[in-house]
């Protein structure tokens, strides 16, 4: 995929995020307060923190998108996963938040409202915009292969979960159970919590340099052994920067070739595993001749 379709993807999925969490944060206020909800204007702020969240995303996204240079020479792909810890951190602020405030009104039920059923009405609104804008950003994310759209997404998800909880509280709050409220809402604090975990762990793993899964590993293999002249591969190691990888390799070739037929071998096997493998953005591969036993971890080659 080109930068250009991935720009366009990104803008996209901003867009998405940005028109829709703006549409949840004046309504579930608005109506939070007309129906005395204060489950409703939680989370109207809440979703104004998702539009802070996607804003991220996006920065992120595009600073991880912009071209190697002299100081990043690696290019700046490792800001996009930066930017999905960041919005880990403000899934753990939000998760909390509920959770604090959920133990604040088991110990005070006398601070428990029961709700008018208009706030139901805005929670079914928000349950069914919260699933086509989550599932929508989260598909353009793994098409584009951004972690921090593709955690944004998550996080939007989540909210799912909130206009759940705050539909079912204010059923059984009519019904005469108001304590539900904030049980149902420690229950998704919990949820939330999950989420971060997950999200946070996935973008760290890719700063890291967490080791792919081990198709990938054969993938990789299989491609550049299928190039012509190379009797093995092995030691193939890749490091993520964010939506790409750079992948480094050893192949296996005739010790009789000469240095120039070794170079377009080793030539051919880099180009032929940038072409058939989407996301990796670089190749660099070592030859080694065919019998000869040595640690990879020796500074100089013996016999």
């Amino acid at each position: 995929m080109s930068k250009k379709q991935r720009n366009k993807g990104g803008n996209k999925a901003l867009g998405i995020a940005l028109f829709g969490n703006l549409f949840l944060t004046t309504f579930n206020l608005v109506i939070g307060y007309v129906s005395g909800s204060f489950a409703l204007i939680s989370e109207g702020l809440h979703t104004l923190t998702d539009v802070i969240t996607s804003i991220i995303a996006f920065i992120g996204f595009k600073i991880g998108n912009r071209p190697s240079d002299d100081t990043h020479p690696l290019g700046h792909g490792r800001a996009d996963a930066i930017s999905g810890l960041i919005i880990f951190i403000f899934l753990g602020i939000v998760a909390f938040e509920i959770m604090e405030t959920a133990f604040f009104k088991l110990l005070n039920p006398g601070s428990i409202t029961t709700p008018t059923l208009l706030a139901g009405v805005m929670a079914v609104i928000g349950i069914i915009t919260n699933l086509l804008v989550s599932h929508e950003i989260i598909k353009i994310g793994e098409d584009i292969n951004s972690p921090a759209i593709v955690a944004d997404g998550y996080h939007q998800r989540t909210d799912v979960y909130n206009s759940l909880a705050i539909l079912i509280g204010i059923i059984v709050s009519n019904l005469g159970f108001p304590i539900a409220d904030p049980i149902i809402a420690l229950f998704i604090g919990g949820i939330i919590l999950k989420t971060a975990f997950d999200v946070g762990k996935d973008n760290l793993n890719n700063i890291m340099g967490t080791v792919p899964n081990e198709e990938f590993i054969k993938e990789v293999e299989e491609v550049a052994s299928n190039v012509e002249g190379v009797r093995g591969v092995h030691d193939i190691r890749v490091d993520y920067f964010g939506s790409y990888a750079i992948i480094t390799l050893h192949i296996l070739l005739d010790n009789d070739l000469s240095l120039v037929e070794a170079h377009e071998i080793s030539h051919n096997v880099q180009d032929s595993v940038d072409a058939h493998i989407e996301v990796v953005e670089s190749v660099t591969c070592h030859t080694c001749p065919v019998g000869l036993e040595y640690d990879h971890n020796q500074s100089i080659d013996k016999e």
